[in-house]
């Protein structure tokens, strides 16, 4: 049999191995001295056989995908599946987070690459082994996604507003450059920033372009960023930093205005230019100004880029006269425009006269009105507006306290005042250069602080759709205000907006539907004021046909309102 060949070291050698093959080998040895032999078993197993191998394939950035492995093999023998990447054994614990086993049989050893990354191409083998024989499967794996980042950003040549850059292509990523985008930045931007360029749009085969639109002395810096149908690159280094070169300023101060300061001043304000937008060296400020209608401009120059005020002073300028006023730029490159002509006027003069008929009367035991008339002689200075002055008797007039009105507003209510307390008040006029003379001071005192009692031993009754309250007599202490009356606030205990009857008795009845709870308090009130509240009540809604019942001191603490109809017994009236 050509298939079996004997060595001459006695070795058995059989090729192409069948299954009939199997069986029991028996070698004899015989010389001189006599005769020796050896037996063992051929067991012939089925061969492993890659049925599905894996395949190449181009993927983009971000896929996932299943390499598969699949064989036949001997069920007898056990068989291991491993994978190597660019000859590196995958490890599944390490790296899986992309890389994963898949199959769920023993004939299966499919890798799952999931998130695809452009570190991701390269060679992929299955290998598989079991104690009898041992074959692989290879496949490559090309990923395609953006642009890798372009190289050796240049600055050819630069101008005042201009700058010619050039670059080298990066990696295209299996994918081709279809476009540029140019990005700068400056001392000044936040970040990257894209530019305008020409040709305004940058074709994947074009390595130059120049930026436009840039700003004069400005120091730049520039990168590069690739694009193609899957997405857009990383940006390539940046350039070197180059400043452009200087030129006339363009950019006028903004927001010009002024008025105020002291007598005989004209006050001219503004926003300075920004330093990018300055175009150059020994930046500085003209400022221009004229009284109204006249013809020749006085001016005054400022050599500093940080001014944003000048103030004239001379006595011939009256006051609170208008003046028409620019200013412009200038730089080591020669002048710039002027601003807009707008119109300043010079500083005021303070009011000269008192306010006039100054009147006080007390509201409550915490408010008082205050009532003044115009100057009644000619004021040679402007009102803005009148400044009250008000100090309690027994403090010093040096800490009183100060409210401002605007206009031709002549009273003004002065809140959070002590009770029973004797106040003085004066009234000035004010404008932008100060108050003016004070008036005559007035006196007044606040009335008694209200009933520090609150209602008690509240009682209702409900009967139909009716609630019977009664409460007894708040009696006033010596320092505090009579009573008048009584404030009933009442509510739906799921709304917020409170309904207020007012009564001189201490019941009231009210008609309410029972379809809700109902919460209620009372209080009284006199020429002081409103006085200490009592204990909110929960009234509960109600089905049968009568109830009573009175304000316990655990009561649910709500703000207190209703809406319904009011029917209010004695002399109750209506305050809603």
């Amino acid at each position: 049999n050509f298939r079996i060949t004997i060595s001459e070291d006695g070795s058995l050698r059989i090729i192409n191995v069948t299954k009939s093959d199997a069986g029991s080998y028996t070698c004899i040895a015989t010389n001189h001295f006599g005769t020796a032999s050896s037996t063992g078993n051929l067991v012939v197993k089925d061969p492993t056989k890659v049925m599905v191998p894996p395949s190449s394939m181009d993927v983009t950035v971000g896929e996932s995908i299943v390499l598969p492995c699949q064989v036949t093999h001997d069920h007898s023998l056990n068989i291991v599946f491993t994978w190597s990447f660019n000859g590196r054994l995958i490890d599944f614990d390490r790296d899986g987070d992309h890389f994963e086993r898949v199959g769920g049989q023993d004939s299966a050893g499919d890798l799952m690459i999931r998130n695809i990354q452009l570190k991701h191409a390269g060679k992929y083998v299955c290998m598989v082994q079991t104690s009898v024989d041992r074959l692989s499967a290879a496949a490559d794996l090309i990923v395609r996604g953006p642009p890798g980042p372009p190289e050796a950003v240049t600055i050819d040549e630069i101008t005042d507003t201009t700058a010619q850059l050039s670059w080298r292509p990066g990696p295209d990523n299996h994918s081709p450059i279809t476009m540029y985008v140019i990005q700068a930045r400056t001392p000044f931007s936040v970040g990257w920033q894209a530019v305008n360029t020409v040709p305004e749009l940058i074709d994947g085969k074009t390595f130059t372009a120049t930026v436009v639109g840039l700003n004069p002395w400005v120091e730049y810096e520039f990168r590069t960023v690739a694009a193609n149908v899957i997405g857009i690159g990383e940006p390539s280094r940046p350039s070197e930093k180059r400043r452009t070169e200087e030129a006339l300023p363009e950019v006028t101060p903004a927001n010009v205005s002024g008025g105020g300061g002291s007598k005989s001043e004209l006050v001219i304000t503004w926003e300075t230019v920004p330093e990018e937008l300055q175009n150059g060296r020994g930046f500085g400020y003209v400022v221009a100004f004229r009284p109204y209608g006249k013809m020749i401009w006085m001016l005054t120059v400022l050599a500093s880029a940080d001014a944003s005020r000048y103030v004239f002073r001379n006595e011939s300028v009256r006051p609170f006269s208008p003046f028409e006023v620019k200013v412009g730029v200038f730089n080591n490159k020669g002048e710039g425009p002027f601003s807009p002509t707008t119109v300043v006027y010079s500083a005021e003069e303070e009011p000269t006269k008192p306010p006039a008929s100054i009147f006080a009367r007390s509201l409550s035991a915490t408010d008082i009105e205050v009532f003044w008339a115009s100057p009644m002689e000619k004021n040679r200075g402007r009102i803005q507006g009148y400044e009250v002055k008000y100090w309690r008797h027994d403090d010093k007039e040096e800490n009183a306290r100060k409210i401002r009105t605007i206009g031709n507003q002549t009273s003004t209510k002065i809140t959070n005042l002590k009770g029973s307390a004797l106040y003085h008040l004066a009234v000035k006029a004010y404008n932008s250069a100060g108050t003016g003379p004070a008036s005559a001071t007035v006196n007044v005192t606040t009335r008694k602080p209200p009933p520090s009692q609150p209602p008690g031993n509240i009682i209702w009754n409900s009967s139909d759709s009716k609630i019977i309250l009664n409460w007894d007599q708040v009696k006033a202490l010596d320092n505090e205000s009579e009573v008048k009356g009584y404030k009933v606030l009442y509510r739906w205990s799921r709304q917020s907006s409170t309904s207020v009857i007012e009564t001189n008795k201490t019941s009231v009845e009210l008609s309410l539907p029972f379809d809700e709870d109902y919460i209620i308090e009372i209080k009284p009130f006199s020429d002081g004021g409103d006085g200490s509240s009592s204990e909110q009540i929960r009234i509960p809604k109600i089905s049968n046909a009568y109830a009573r019942g009175a304000g316990p001191s655990t009561s649910n603490a709500c703000t207190l309102s209703a809406i319904s109809t009011i029917m209010i017994s004695l002399t109750a009236r209506s305050s809603l």
